[in-house]
């Protein structure tokens, strides 16, 4: 006989054993799988980012400032929709493995190899959409507005102090990490989709720095660059945009997001919870003993394509 099915949230404890368990589950995946998965939620955040890019063209000046990122905000949340729902491998959400890690369930290798997969995936896929964007010509559309607030953005990124942006990334995946936390305890999709609302709009409205959105955000205003004709037609030109360089896209942006990213949503996230909730004096050591030996992979789930 099954148990009833519950409508009710899972409680904050039982979120942080599933949490851990999913972290397992993510560190063994095969590595075409989480390739896979990973180019498709570089992808998915990416169309949230074009969304977004849409609905803010020619909101500047129109629109107060607050409600124009609002906007911005909620149609972004497309991107991580996609992500939970539609199942994919996402690099920010994914430093909540951290809670497995800390628990004695994975070693430190499994950790480190799931991220770099998947970061380097997400990128892939994140890329790809900015180059069929471009080739799509979209951002010519709305008589340019939408070229021309892809070019704002990108070069907004490119123009943050190192430590401005590490502490932008951190506030950005404690809130991309608490969205995913809810999404744990959720019972159905329409409670995934409400509890991923109000934390990633957010962090879109307050200008916080998402490492993966970036990899699309930047690389367009990169490529929209390249056109010289568009450019012209807007009556801008690449001096406009010094910042807005290959260079500066890593060394300014990515890599003190993704440095703010890895700190928010492991410290400031699944560190807390794990010291609330796993943490040995807390879970008795014969609780957590039993959770590493139910999750205790087999040769055949380490093996990797």
């Amino acid at each position: 006989m099954t148990d009833a099915f519950h409508f009710d949230a899972l409680l904050p404890a039982e979120i942080a054993k599933k949490a851990a368990d999913v972290g397992v589950h993510k560190c063994h995946l095969p590595f075409w799988s989480l390739l896979t998965l990973a180019v498709l939620a570089g992808a998915f955040i990416a169309l949230g980012a074009v969304f977004s890019t849409t609905v803010s063209a020619g909101t500047v000046g129109v629109l107060p400032f607050g409600v124009g990122r609002l906007l911005a905000g909620l149609v972004f949340c497309l991107g991580l929709i996609l992500v939970i729902v539609g199942g994919a491998e996402l690099f920010t959400g994914n430093t909540l493995i951290s809670m497995a890690w800390a628990s004695g369930m994975i070693s430190t290798p499994h950790l480190l190899r799931n991220w770099l997969i998947v970061y380097l995936g997400n990128l892939l896929g994140a890329v790809a959409t900015a180059v069929l964007v471009y080739l799509s010509q979209q951002y010519s559309f709305g008589n340019g507005a939408v070229g021309v607030t892809a070019l704002e953005i990108a070069r907004s990124k490119t123009s943050l102090g190192f430590v401005q942006a590490v502490a932008l990334g951190m506030l950005c995946n404690g809130l991309v990490c608490l969205a995913v936390w809810l999404c744990l305890g959720a019972r159905s999709t329409t409670d995934k989709i409400l509890a991923i609302l109000f934390p990633i709009s957010a962090f879109v409205a307050a200008g916080f720095e998402h490492s993966i959105a970036n990899m699309y955000f930047t690389p367009i205003g990169l490529l929209i660059q390249t056109d010289t004709t568009f450019l012209t037609a807007i009556g801008k030109s690449v001096s406009d945009y010094p910042s807005l360089t290959w260079t500066n896209f890593v060394l300014v942006n990515l890599l003190p997001v993704t440095i703010g990213n890895i700190l928010g949503g492991v410290g400031l996230v699944g560190c807390m919870y794990w010291f609330v909730y796993l943490r040995p004096e807390v879970r008795p050591a014969s609780s957590l003993q039993a959770m590493r030996h139910e999750n205790e992979p087999s040769r055949a789930l380490l093996k990797t394509d």
